[in-house]
């Protein structure tokens, strides 16, 4: 007995089940604010009841869009890139537009091939951390007239659209307090600040607090080390093996301010008796160590929530602000306490 190979639904199937015309149809799919209610709702009953599924590549036509936004993290093993991710998908579908992900490992040549490929796979808008792009992709997305947030970094005179803070100026206040605490050896515990400026951003910022007041960073008490909890150990560990030792440690991230407040706890340290600590992010385990971490807290979510409104009016023809910064602050907690007196 033969049988005959079920064919997917079309959508001249969708108009005769509805009593409709394609047009109609087609409106419903993608201008539903044009077409009546109660049209609409016959229309989407017949494509429920046929399990129709519109042909992407013929809508992306008529639209001149795919309805998809890019973004390249440099890692989504981290809870600060997860939230982002999280934030950004949350705004970008609240609009029906859909949100595709790469991660480039902090390289600077990978995220340019990450970045080029979801532009070939059609992506309308891309969203990007920093600006220590590769210039050949900024070349490239300028060529295409693609619009772009760089998030996590505010530069009022930089020509392109960010959404995010001044990150010297954020690890600044953090070693103004520690000196206000009367702390003078101030140690930093960076992230890798080849091709990341947010972690060379945070570096300066700690070495320009110290030079205010008339201190120095000097070589052996900036340690960089990538962001894990194992490297930060190893890293803290080299810290506090210098004579004198630092009396409070600056880390360019939570995770590696976890790793130090762990390592300090091994190797018999009071915190903050001995040595202050002091993170960025505020994670949420943050509030949970023991101690309890200070740390600069970011609005994550806000930040990135407000990256997808930017390319969202960008994509609807209207020309949003191009710099928007956002607020960050210092939360003080257990790890942090007066320099030991000597």
């Amino acid at each position: 007995m033969e049988t005959r190979e079920k064919t997917a639904p079309t959508i001249n199937d969708v108009a005769q089940l509805a009593g409709v015309s394609t047009a109609t149809v087609s409106r419903v799919l993608n201008q539903p604010d044009s077409v009546r209610d109660a049209l609409s709702k016959k229309v989407l009953g017949a494509v429920a009841r046929l399990g129709y599924v519109p042909h992407a590549g013929a809508r992306a036509l008529m639209l001149r869009r795919t309805g998809t936004v890019g973004a390249v993290f440099p890692t989504v093993d981290n809870a600060i890139f997860a939230k982002a991710i999280d934030a950004l998908q949350r705004r970008l579908a609240h609009f029906d537009v859909h949100l595709l992900i790469a991660t480039s490992g902090y390289d600077q040549e990978s995220e340019m091939r990450q970045a080029m490929n979801l532009v070939t796979r059609g992506v309308d808008a891309l969203a990007l951390c920093g600006f220590s792009q590769h210039p050949d992709l900024l070349l490239f997305l300028r060529k295409r007239g693609l619009p772009c947030v760089h998030v996590m970094v505010h530069e009022p005179d930089n020509e392109l659209m960010s959404v995010g803070f001044d990150n010297a100026a954020a690890t600044a206040r953090a070693t103004r307090y520690l000196i206000d605490l009367g702390h003078r050896r101030v140690a930093m515990l960076a992230g890798i600040t080849q091709s990341n400026d947010r972690a060379l951003q945070r570096v300066n910022g700690v070495r320009q607090a110290l030079a205010t007041a008339g201190l120095e960073l000097p070589p052996a008490r900036l340690v960089e080390r990538p962001y894990s909890l194992s490297e930060a150990r190893e890293g803290f560990r080299q810290l506090m093996a210098q004579r004198p030792a630092p009396t409070a440690v600056v880390c360019g991230n939570d995770v590696l301010a976890f790793g130090a407040l762990r390592e300090a706890q091994s190797i018999g340290l009071d915190v903050p008796g001995d040595v202050s600590i002091v993170g960025f992010d505020d994670l949420d385990m943050a509030s949970h160590m023991q101690p309890a971490l200070t740390t600069m807290r970011v609005p994550t979510e806000a930040m990135w929530s407000t990256a997808a409104d930017r390319l969202l009016a960008s994509l609807a023809g209207e020309t949003p602000p191009r710099n928007t910064e956002v607020e960050v602050a210092l939360v003080v907690r257990e790890s942090t306490g007066p320099a030991k007196k000597e």
